[in-house]
């Protein structure tokens, strides 16, 4: 297999340069992951194939949380009366629904308990007269703050899904190291932001990382790519 037959997603950038150097991101593109499947197995299925000493591992955050069955049905979930109306005072983003649906805000509401919800939501709303955006996001825990909500143009069954913030995830990156010797990074890219959830050594600066994947380069739709090499170019 030659890495070279790649080819970035539709609209992105093979290649991005990051204080003077260019770095490939390639994404590797896998079957629909479904619950409780082994990451290590499918990273030893699908990406290992082209994978290089010094290459760093990108992992999708979805993909992790999948893997241990964080991804549930909106079926499966009752929203109270409280998600209901809170729904109605949040920002809904073009580009995906965050925490704007009943179902995600009700599990926003179970992530962070109902103290801390209360209070997060108490607090945006007291510091928004003064211009102060994103409190809510930045009481709230990041558990509870990096949940993703269903997204239509998402691949099925998870167009349909509240997908929560996926656990452990420090440990997830360093387990993937010990079996592949690369470094790996669990990431949060999406339309909004860039975060590092979980990384396999503090040899990865999470500035580094995030810059390497400010257009988020596995896309948020269907490409199926939800693993990436990073790797100098």
């Amino acid at each position: 297999m030659n890495i070279d037959d790649i080819k970035p997603n539709l609209h992105k950038q093979l290649i991005r340069n990051i204080d003077g150097i260019n770095y490939a991101r390639y994404p590797i593109k896998t079957h629909v992951v479904q619950p409780n499947e082994n990451i290590i197995e499918l990273i030893e299925k699908y990406l290992k194939p082209y994978l290089a000493a010094h290459d760093v591992i990108f992992i999708s955050e979805k993909m992790v949380a999948i893997t241990q069955g964080r991804s549930i049905s909106i079926k499966d979930i009752k929203p109270s009366w409280l998600a209901t109306q809170a729904v109605k005072f949040v920002w809904k983003n073009p580009g995906g629904l965050g925490i704007a649906t009943p179902w995600t805000m009700q599990m926003v509401i179970n992530e962070a308990g109902l103290p801390r919800f209360l209070l997060s939501a108490f607090m945006a709303i007291i510091t928004k007269p003064f211009g102060i955006r994103g409190m809510f996001y930045r009481i709230i825990g990041q558990r509870a703050k990096a949940i993703d909500g269903p997204i239509p143009h998402a691949m099925p069954p998870y167009n349909e899904c509240v997908t929560l913030t996926p656990l452990h995830t420090n440990e997830v990156a360093q387990k993937i190291k010990q079996q592949f010797g690369n470094e790996a990074v669990i990431i949060d890219a999406n339309d909004l932001g860039v975060e590092v959830l979980g990384k396999s050594s503090n040899a990865i600066k999470d500035a580094w990382a995030c810059a390497v994947f400010k257009d988020n380069p596995l896309g948020q739709g269907r490409e199926q790519t939800p693993l990436c090499i990073v790797r100098p170019h």
